[in-house]
């Protein structure tokens, strides 16, 4: 059997349990690939499979000089072909054809690392010519997701203040993308930001990237992280049966580093004690939390690349590529 032909079971499964609802519906075991300067080869989906993904985002990028610029480069000669359009297409050909499903999440990117949600127009203008760039972008990548089939398409990632100051604009961009897209709709709000994002009831998921404050120890403990979320658990279970959608993490990671899990978000490169037990322990705990709650669809993992030498288990970062982590995300995702 080929890899379409189980791609086809499989969606053709996935409906039908969906259709009939209830915790029979698959979770969305999923990793955020890191778009590279090369296209993806098949040893680098073979290691997807191996810790049973089914699920990979695919983000392109574009770009803005600062918080307060309102036009966005994208589809570039100067990116690298993983950010483009092409090279997109060429991920999620690829993915396709080894059974694994999408979900295409393009985002912003400000120079020097500029957090995108505190990104803000200083006049009525710059805030329209920021609405048409921003539309011009996501209408290109919602073309290509119905092109080629995507399952999930993101509309957006941690952009607080522009969905705070112009909520019109996305209702907008939402009816105008399912004009172009017939998948699922998502929107990738930040930790502390999705109780207030005033769209989710004409999105398919609340999409969340999950980096909750849990716990100030140096190495935390699974029992301790546990308990640790369920005040967190307790608010999303809410807020998906006010709006009948289910839960997905957009993102979910944490770094191999001392504290992981009092702010996850801190993706800064500072130097920093590796500790691959805490990474473990943050891991199980969210795993344990969530994948078996029927309200929350799954998740993707923060970040894996698609060369795997380029991490490794020296480093502190987000990645649980050739460290204990990976093993704890096969587990999990080999049983659901």
């Amino acid at each position: 059997m080929t890899p379409l032909v189980k791609r086809i079971i499989s969606l053709a499964i996935y409906l039908l349990l969906a259709a009939c609802g209830g915790q029979a519906v698959p979770k969305i075991n999923g990793l955020s690939l890191v778009a590279s300067r090369e296209a993806i080869r098949q040893e680098h989906v073979d290691a997807l499979l191996d810790v049973h993904a089914n699920y990979v985002a695919i983000m392109p990028y574009g770009f803005l000089r600062n918080v307060h610029e309102p036009n966005i480069i994208y589809d570039s000669d100067r990116q690298w072909f993983g950010e483009t359009r092409k090279g997109a297409r060429q991920y999620i050909q690829m993915l396709h054809a080894n059974g694994l499903e999408v979900m295409l999440k393009p985002q912003l990117w400000i120079w020097r690392g500029e957090f995108t949600g505190t990104m803000s127009m200083a006049t009525e203008a710059d805030w329209k010519e920021l609405e048409a760039s921003y539309e011009d972008f996501i209408l290109a990548y919602a073309a290509l997701a119905e092109e080629t089939g995507v399952r999930i398409f993101c509309v957006g990632t941690e952009l607080r203040r522009f969905v705070e100051q112009r909520p019109e604009f996305w209702r907008g961009l939402i009816r105008k993308v399912r004009a172009v897209y017939s998948g699922k709709l998502t929107y990738a709000a930040n930790w502390d930001e999705y109780q207030e994002t005033p769209f989710w009831q004409e999105l398919d998921y609340i999409g969340i990237d999950a980096y909750f404050p849990l716990s100030e120890d140096k190495t935390p403990a699974v029992g301790t992280l546990l308990k640790a979320w369920e005040p967190w658990r307790d608010k999303m279970e809410d807020l998906s049966k006010k709006v009948k959608r289910g839960v997905l993490f957009t993102e979910f990671g944490y770094r191999s580093i001392d504290y992981t899990a009092w702010k996850p978000w801190m993706a800064s490169r500072e130097d920093g004690a590796v500790n691959l037990d805490a990474q473990v322990n943050a891991k199980k705990a969210l795993f344990e939390t969530f994948w078996k709650e029927d309200w929350f669809a799954g998740g993707f993992v923060w970040k894996w690349f698609q060369d795997p030498r380029e991490e490794g288990s020296s480093s502190n970062r987000y990645t649980p590529q050739n460290k204990p982590a990976q093993d704890v995300i096969r587990a999990y995702y080999g049983s659901n």
